[in-house]
C-alpha cells in the first residue's frame, strides 16, 4: 500500500552503560563489531588524533549494550522536551532514549543533544534526505555539508545514534523503490559514513533502520544493507494497526529472520506502537513480551495521535488511551525489562 509518510515521519520536521557481549541474532562473518575499537575508528588519521586530545566521546563501548532500552520518538526538535515529560509520566519512568527527525542540510542542534544526554536520554537523529538525492550524496556533491555535519556532532561531546535515510524500503519515500535504487542506498550510507570516518567522529552509533517487510514495502532488505562494517545497530520499524498487523509473530519475526540471514547486529526497535482498539492491552503485552524473547535492545514508542498517512483514519498511538492501556504498558515493560538506567554522565 502506497503510503508518504510513516507516522512521526514528517519531511519537514543514540549513555555511558555497563555492557557485555550479547548478540540479538547470530550470522556468519566478521563485521565492524568484532573489531577492536567502533566501527569507523580504526586506524589513525590526523582529524582523529585532533578528535581524540579534543576529548571526543568514543561509543565503542556502547555497541553491545547488556539492557533494553526504552525510548521515544517525534517529530520535534531536542529543546521539546515535552514528549519527554509526558512518556514520564505515562511510562511510569523516563525514557532512555530520545528519538527525533531532521532534514538533510539542517544543522545539528549540538546544545540540544547535550541537554538530552544530561538528563539521561540518548539522542538519536532520522536524517532525512528530502532536499537532495542518494545519488548526489554518493558522488560527492553534498560533501561540504558532510563535513559541516560531521564537525558539529565531534563537537557535540557526547554519543549519539544516526540514523540516515529510514524506511529506505518504503515506496512512500522519494529515497525508496520506485524512486531510487537500492545500490544509490547503500552508496550514499557508505560515503556518508567513509566522511566521518576520515574526519575522526568517533560518538556516532550507525543505525540501519528498514521497515518490516509487509504489504507496503515486499522488497528485499539484503540490497538495501551497507554492510557489517558500517552497521552498528540494526533499527526496525512497525506498528502494531490495521494495516502493518496485530501480533509480533506477523509483524516483526519474518524481517527479523530475513535480516539474520546476512548480518548479526544487535536489533533496536526504532519505532512502534499499538493503536488504540479492543485489544491494545493483549497487543501491549505480545509486543514486549515477544521483544525481549527475540532480544532486541530495546523498542522505541510512537506516543502521538495522528491520522494515518495516505488515510483519513484518525489513529491513537498514545500509551494513555485508556487507563487500561497505560497499566498494560507500565507493567510489561517492566516485566520485560525495558529500561536501561544510565550512568557516568
Amino acid at each position: 500500500m502506497a503510503r508518504s509518510l510513516r507516522p512521526g515521519y514528517l519531511v519537514s520536521a543514540a549513555l555511558v552503560v555497563v555492557v557485555t557481549l550479547f548478540a540479538a541474532f547470530a550470522c556468519g562473518g566478521k563485521g565492524a563489531d568484532e573489531q577492536t575499537g567502533a566501527p569507523g575508528t580504526t586506524g589513525s588519521t590526523p582529524e582523529a588524533a585532533a578528535s581524540a586530545a579534543a576529548g571526543s566521546f568514543d561509543v565503542s563501548s556502547m555497541l553491545r549494550p547488556s539492557g533494553r532500552m526504552l525510548g521515544v520518538v517525534d517529530n520535534k526538535t531536542p529543546w521539546q522536551y515535552g514528549i519527554v515529560q509526558t512518556f514520564t509520566r505515562q511510562a511510569g519512568r523516563a525514557p532512555d532514549l530520545r528519538e527525533y527527525y531532521t532534514t538533510w542540510g539542517d544543522d545539528f542542534d549540538a546544545e540540544g543533544n547535550s541537554f538530552l544526554w544530561k538528563h539521561g536520554q540518548l539522542p538519536m537523529v532520522e536524517l532525512v534526505p528530502s532536499r537532495t538525492s542518494l545519488a548526489d550524496i554518493a558522488g560527492g556533491s553534498q560533501d561540504a555539508y558532510i563535513r559541516r555535519l560531521a564537525a558539529q556532532i565531534t563537537a557535540y561531546h557526547g554519543p549519539l545514534a544516526l540514523s540516515f535515510a529510514g524506511e529506505m524500503n518504503g515506496p512512500w519515500n522519494s529515497w525508496g523503490p520506485g524512486h531510487a535504487k537500492a545500490a544509490d542506498f547503500v552508496a550514499a550510507w557508505r560515503h556518508l559514513h567513509d566522511t566521518f570516518r576520515s574526519l575522526g567522529v568517533t560518538n556516532v552509533i550507525w543505525v540501519w533502520s528498514p521497515h518490516v517487510i509487509d504489504s507496503g514495502s515486499r522488497v528485499a532488505l539484503r540490497p538495501y544493507f551497507p554492510g557489517n562494517d558500517y552497521v552498528d545497530w540494526v533499527g526496525v520499524i512497525g506498528y502494531y494497526g490495521p494495516i502493518d498487523g496485530d501480533a509480533f509473530s506477523s509483524l516483526f519475526t519474518p524481517t527479523l529472520r530475513s535480516i539474520a540471514a546476512f548480518c548479526g547486529k544487535p536489533v533496536l526497535i526504532t519505532e512502534t506502537a499499538v493503536a488504540q482498539s479492543s485489544t491494545k492491552q493483549a497487543q501491549i503485552q505480545d509486543l514486549f513480551k515477544s521483544a525481549a524473547e527475540a532480544g532486541v535492545i530495546g523498542l522505541v514508542w510512537y506516543d502521538q495521535r495522528k491520522t494515518w498517512p495516505g488515510g483519513k483514519q484518525l489513529m491513537d498511538w498514545r500509551i494513555d488511551t485508556s487507563v487500561g492501556a497505560r497499566a498494560a504498558f507500565r507493567v510489561e515493560s517492566a516485566r520485560a525489562g525495558f529500561g536501561h538506567p544510565f550512568t557516568g554522565h
